[in-house]
């Protein structure tokens, strides 16, 4: 494994890991959240619940999925919260001709020195945008997912670890189902939520007409955080204290998806709420998670991987609901 990482604006990551020891404080770490949040909003009117949920999921070391119909500012949310703190960031395009080594790099003879060079693609940054997602066939598509589950991606038997913090932030379109691919459920089970935007208000559209009038306030947007006190706050969620009633809580919610779909949530899915809810709590202020963070967290993390059968009445948001609606906290 190269423990260095061949993109050249990112630190190495031999010294970007997770460091407990050097965890911001609660406070601070919710501070930071709610200055991007923030920010954020000085580009997408309203919608701050739904910044918030992107937010949470940056500092539990998950990846996000926006999933809507076009135009309601999906690309726009992922570039906002990127460029909110300064590190390094990267756009795909993906189309379908897009190949896998157009995301991960491709290794390119050197006449002068005779050997093979690795040249990086977008994915190694620190957040990844990857626009239209569902626009590339599901080859391509699985060129994230080494990336998005153990942050590295190995090219003609070389591994690469990439810079962290690592996320990847995905938009997909709701219509044209022709000309879209559905995503594996493999790599969809890698996003640690899936959050819809919806249309804006008459209040919230209006404003927004009112902002983008004359320079659009995405072009002087400044960050309100860095890379370290980033890492610093991924590092808080990761301390967070989650008792055992609230983790058998937790197993309870993904065994009810199990015996009432075709599909129920997995493991991975069960770890994704936990971290989410630690996310959910430093927001809030705590060094503890409660059955309140779990609940909050529920249906934008484990909605997407639910998939009830055609003849079964009700969706996965149904089986979700009805899950925190049933079982108790013991």
């Amino acid at each position: 494994m190269t423990d260095v990482n061949p993109n050249p604006e990112a630190e190495p990551t031999s010294t970007d890991r997770l460091d407990t020891d050097r965890a911001l404080p609660v406070k601070e770490a919710a501070a930071l959240a709610g200055d991007v949040v923030s920010n954020a909003q000085e580009v997408i009117v309203g919608n701050r619940d739904v910044i918030t949920h992107l937010v949470t999921a940056m500092l539990g070391r998950g990846h996000v999925l926006l999933d809507d119909v076009p135009g309601v500012g999906k690309t726009m949310l992922a570039r906002a919260v990127a460029r909110s703190v300064d590190a390094s960031f990267k756009r795909v395009q993906f189309t379908p001709d897009l190949l896998p080594s157009d995301v991960t790099g491709v290794n390119v003879f050197n006449q002068k020195t005779r050997e093979f060079d690795f040249r990086s693609g977008p994915v190694f940054a620190n957040v990844l945008l990857g626009d239209e997602i569902n626009r590339a066939p599901p080859k391509t598509q699985s060129a994230l997912l080494e990336a998005m589950e153990e942050s590295q991606v190995t090219v003609d038997g070389e591994t690469y670890l990439l810079p962290r913090p690592f996320t990847v932030i995905a938009t997909q379109n709701t219509v044209d189902p022709n000309r879209t691919y559905e995503l594996p459920l493999a790599e969809l089970d890698r996003f640690m939520k899936k959050l819809e935007l919806g249309y804006p208000d008459e209040a919230s559209e209006t404003a927004m007409l009112d902002r983008v009038a004359g320079v659009h306030p995405i072009e002087t947007l400044e960050p309100v955080a860095d890379r370290d006190r980033l890492r610093r706050a991924r590092a808080t969620v990761a301390t967070v204290t989650v008792g055992e009633p609230v983790r058998q809580y937790v197993t309870r919610l993904a065994r009810y998806t199990r015996e009432h779909a075709s599909l129920g949530v997995s493991p991975r899915g069960s770890i994704a709420l936990l971290r989410a809810a630690q996310a959910r709590a430093v927001l809030d202020g705590r060094d503890y998670v409660i059955p309140d963070d779990v609940q909050h967290e529920a249906d934008a993390v484990l909605v997407h991987r639910v998939r009830v059968d055609a003849g079964r009445e009700g969706t996965g948001v149904d089986v979700i609901r009805a899950a925190v609606e049933g079982v108790r906290v013991e």
